[in-house]
């Protein structure tokens, strides 16, 4: 007697219904309504505070407003802020003073973070000793470099440093000469020790065993530095070049309180600066905008530059 076994059949399974779609797509959204609520108001800030007031800048400077009237006017105010001689004193002033500030102020703080790397004890008390300018208000740190150090008499720190080593004393903001590389000292005291901690995080990632290599091949500090640190870090020094150009372009509280302003034959005028006057001395708020669009897309030609360039290379 033969016995044969039944045959199973499997049955195909049933289709997801459209509720449990719409179950699963409703656990999804409740799991990160938190998320989008966030992701939402940051959106909101964004364009209440910073694309809103962007957009209106735009359009304010191809407009004239005189007695409540708003009038279009083209290219008129971008044609008259290009005459005012004060427009090419004001951009010479910002150019000289981001490159005097790479040159100082993006140089030191990468040395300082080295010099700090390589100290064995109280790592931590130098480091918040370098940070301490900048917990400082700018306004605070700036009255004291404007009142103590640059007194153009001989009680001011720095003639007193420059009397005590036999050399003529300056009169600091008074001088025209001066100006510009007393405000590039006094920013980069305040603004260094945030960029010296960010150097001294990058560098803490480099592996000891290029170090140790260079050494056996013989390599001194200097070639260490050159050929090891600098390519390990290159991202974070191209990265704290833009931020600082980006910044030390939009230069303004260093003038207003240092230099009360202008300066002395108008040798602290910066392009921010002059925003400020057009749209608060001489109540043209047109012509303050169409300058603050000039650089804006300054700025941005420069990024894009920037980024077109790094993202070649890296």
């Amino acid at each position: 007697m033969v016995i044969v076994a039944p045959q199973i059949t499997k049955q195909p399974a049933p289709a997801p219904s459209a509720r449990n779609n719409r179950g699963s797509l409703g656990r999804k959204v409740k799991d990160n309504l938190t998320g989008h609520a966030f992701l939402i108001g940051a959106v909101l800030c964004f364009a209440l505070f910073m694309w809103f007031p962007m957009v209106r800048g735009i359009v304010m400077s191809f407009q004239r407003t005189r007695r409540g009237e708003t009038t279009w006017v083209g290219w008129d105010n971008y044609v008259r802020i290009v005459a005012d001689p004060s427009f090419w004193v004001a951009w010479k002033n910002t150019f000289v003073f981001t490159i005097l500030a790479l040159v100082l102020g993006y140089a030191l703080p990468f040395f300082v973070a080295i010099l700090l790397n390589e100290f064995r004890h109280a790592k931590g008390y130098l480091r918040v000793l370098v940070y301490l300018p900048v917990m400082l208000p700018p306004a605070s740190a700036l009255f004291l470099f404007k009142f103590y150090a640059y007194d153009p008499s001989d009680a001011g720190l720095f003639n007193a440093i420059l009397k005590g080593v036999g050399l003529p004393t300056s009169e600091w903001m008074q001088s025209p000469t001066m100006t510009i590389p007393a405000m590039v000292i006094a920013s980069t005291w305040m603004n260094m020790g945030s960029a010296v901690l960010i150097y001294l995080a990058s560098l803490q990632n480099i592996p000891g065993e290029l170090y140790e290599a260079a050494e056996l091949d013989g390599a001194g500090i200097w070639r260490r530095i050159w050929n090891v640190t600098i390519p390990q870090t290159r991202l974070i020094l191209a990265l704290l070049a833009m931020i600082q150009i980006v910044a030390t372009m939009q230069l303004f509280i260093e003038p207003l309180i240092l230099a009360n302003g202008a300066g002395t034959q108008d040798s602290a005028t910066s392009v921010a600066y002059l925003i400020y006057q057009h749209g608060f001395f001489q109540n043209d708020l047109n012509g303050a905008a169409a300058l603050g669009v000039i650089m804006l897309l300054v700025l941005a030609a420069f990024s894009a530059v920037y980024v077109r360039l790094t993202t070649k290379k890296d």
